[in-house]
């Protein structure tokens, strides 16, 4: 009985030996590219980035709902000023710390480059940002005088009936009835 009692205490430390060493048998250290802020792990071996340059501002719109996300991701959301409604947009600048940002929260959100088909411009007052990303110039039209001289003419008249000229004469005559 003693015999048998001690071929089984080695098996016992063997098995909590194999146990304890699976744990850090891979080492990550190396592997992955490292961007500013993260890691990634491509797929294949032979990954390389493709040519882009990248563009300076990006359109985030939060898409997932706030409830149910941990407090971390509700803090950047909170400094990103996406806590209002879902389809609220906001511009941000392309640097890394906003990237890292991001990146913590990018199952929430969608984000979409800025591109400037018509050059960057000079003058923000004319521009429209398009959902895919578009910033395009509107050109500026230029001011027609004789309509802008008609359109006085036609709210200063006397004859014009105002919204509350109209209100009463209207409440009158359906008070009145069949008169």
């Amino acid at each position: 009985m003693n015999n048998l009692a001690n071929l089984l205490v080695p098996t016992r430390c063997i098995n909590y030996c194999y146990r304890s060493l699976g744990k850090n048998v891979y080492n990550w250290n190396d592997e992955g590219i490292k961007y500013p802020g993260f890691k990634y792990y491509p797929r294949s071996d032979d990954f390389k980035d493709p040519p882009y340059t990248p563009t300076k501002l990006f359109r985030v719109q939060r898409i997932k709902p706030v409830k149910g996300t941990p407090w971390w991701e509700r803090n950047i959301l909170k400094e990103l000023k996406l806590m209002g409604k879902s389809n609220d947009v906001v511009i941000i600048k392309n640097i890394p710390e906003n990237n890292s940002r991001l990146w913590r929260i990018k199952h929430l959100i969608k984000i979409v480059p800025i591109t400037f088909p018509d050059g960057f411009p000079q003058d923000v007052s004319g521009t429209f940002l398009k959902e895919n990303g578009e910033l395009t110039v509107t050109k500026s039209v230029p001011l027609v005088n004789d309509r802008l001289i008609e359109r006085e003419n036609i709210d200063n008249d006397i004859k014009k009936m105002d919204g509350d000229t109209l209100r009463r004469a209207l409440r009158k005559k359906w008070l009145n009835g069949w008169q």
